[in-house]
């Protein structure tokens, strides 16, 4: 795959989004909502993967994801808690780091598929997206959580302790597939790299 300097532009603006999204509670801590006794800061991070995918289609934007992915990992404080390095993959939320480059891929792969773009597919395709976030991070928490941290919980309870996020990032989901409509109205996606 050939890049332009047109798609390293939209690929290194998403994953400045990303880092940016991953810490905006640290920089405006009246964004963190308290829930049930707990804090549970918003974070824009899915709602940027979905986007990447919905703008640069599958293979930039799972590319601008590997990119963000690996910039932490070299240690670069891009993760939320403004954390870099190998162990925030390690640790139990590391699942939904990985889950961001499945995230763009997939939802990419379904803008990519329909010529016609339009709010029912970029909601699907958004849909699709969360499904893949949660899916892969809840997964690796839970194995995480019951293998190398030997705190023995059950599938369910490690989806219990999810809804907030859920239902935040499921309503920021719906949000990406309205931003890109009235995105796709205005903006000529003449940079798109092809879908072959």
């Amino acid at each position: 795959m050939k890049l332009r300097p047109i798609d390293l532009t939209f690929g290194a603006m998403f994953v400045c989004l990303m880092a940016i999204g991953a810490n905006i509670a640290v920089w405006f801590p009246m964004l963190a909502v308290p829930i049930g006794g707990a804090s549970v800061p918003l974070s824009l991070q899915t709602f940027f993967a979905i986007l990447a995918g919905l703008m640069l289609g599958r293979k930039l934007g799972s590319i601008s994801m590997i990119t963000y992915t690996l910039v932490g990992i070299a240690g670069v404080p891009v993760f939320a808690g403004l954390q870099g390095g190998p162990m925030a993959i390690i640790s139990p939320t590391g699942g939904f780091i990985i889950s961001f480059i499945f995230v763009a891929y997939f939802v990419g792969l379904i803008v990519d598929l329909h010529k016609k773009q339009s709010f029912p597919y970029y909601l699907i395709a958004s849909i699709v997206g969360l499904i893949c976030n949660y899916g892969i991070g809840v997964t690796y928490m839970y194995l995480a959580m019951n293998t190398w941290l030997n705190l023995e919980i059950t599938y369910l309870l490690a989806w219990a302790g999810m809804i907030p996020f859920l239902i935040k990032d499921g309503a920021l989901a719906c949000l990406a597939a309205v931003f890109m409509v009235s995105l796709a109205k205005r903006v000529k996606f003449k940079w798109k790299t092809s879908s072959a």
